[in-house]
């Protein structure tokens, strides 16, 4: 399960903890709802400080792949060839992704010559 999957959890599930607890206190229910949230909020500094640790890691390593990613990109519509080639994921196919592709194209090639000949039939 994701970092940020069992943080979100577990805030919700202290929040709903704190809420049950708070029941039965003779209180209106949106306040007992913003005494728990409150309270859940500071148990979760607490209980859940190692998975918000691990959920920040998580962030943080998609910030730098797409950091890396955005200047790759950069570079290559810059003129870098050797940063085009790296990232250019249509270049070189999977050995599986080969024969879909080539039955992908296939299609559209005959789709074009009906299209053109279509039109050059309105033309005339």
């Amino acid at each position: 399960m994701s970092p940020s999957v069992k943080y979100t959890l577990g805030r919700l599930g202290l929040f709903v903890v704190v809420f049950a607890l708070l029941l039965p206190v003779p209180l209106n229910l949106l306040v007992k709802a913003m005494i728990a949230l409150v309270a859940s909020a500071g148990f979760a500094y607490f209980l859940l400080a190692r998975w918000r640790n691990e959920m920040a890691e998580q962030l943080a390593g998609a910030a730098n792949r797409r950091r890396a990613e955005k200047n790759r990109l950069r570079a290559a519509l810059a003129g870098d060839e050797s940063a085009a080639a790296a990232g250019d994921r249509a270049a070189e196919p999977a050995a599986g992704d080969r024969a879909a592709g080539d039955r992908a194209a296939a299609p559209a090639a005959e789709d074009d010559g009906a299209d053109t000949a279509a039109s050059d039939g309105k033309a005339h």
